[in-house]
């Protein structure tokens, strides 16, 4: 993450400051979320990665999202419950976030300018810069670079992700 990204204020869940210099040097996959969306079970693949890489030096970031088809409607309180109860999130999330339009919150802004095209299912690059849907991902290596963008339908399990990441993780930090 360039300093810029370093410096960009983030609220936990729980409300607390925060910002993405607590994961300096390490590789960490930004994901907006949604608790009612039809991806939501992409909540058990992202826990599981999570759980597969967090000794090496590896986080997923969640950051829930209403701005499609209102699917996050609730509370930082009632998402943090649902996500714990239903599949046992232990990564970190961060309070609700906006990552399309005026109130486009700044680390989505900065993301999507470093990485403007999204890694489809096929392997393709698509997207015109803007977040497609919910569980859009976003691969920061080591060095803070933006590495990779996988669309929503592109499931944290799938070898796209997995080799993206495993590439990330062996890269010197």
């Amino acid at each position: 993450m360039s300093t810029e990204l370093y410096d960009i204020p983030l609220k936990t869940i729980e409300g607390k400051d925060a910002s993405l210099a607590d994961y300096k040097g390490g590789v960490v996959l930004i994901v907006n979320v949604a608790s009612a969306c039809g991806l939501t079970p992409q909540y058990g693949g992202l826990e599981k990665i999570y759980e597969t890489y967090i000794d090496r030096g590896f986080n997923v970031l969640g950051f829930p999202c209403n701005d499609f088809g209102a699917q996050e409607p609730g509370t930082e309180a009632e998402i943090s419950t649902f996500c714990e109860t239903r599949f046992n999130v232990q990564f970190p999330m961060f309070s609700k976030v906006t990552v399309k339009g005026a109130g486009k919150h700044p680390l989505y802004a900065a993301l999507m300018a470093a990485q403007p095209k999204a890694v489809q299912p096929d392997g393709s690059l698509d997207g015109n810069g803007d977040i497609s849907w919910n569980f859009e991902k976003f691969l920061i290596g080591r060095d803070g670079k933006v590495i990779a963008r996988f669309a929503p339908s592109v499931t944290p399990e799938s070898p796209q992700v997995i080799t993206a990441i495993e590439g990330a993780l062996g890269a010197a930090g």
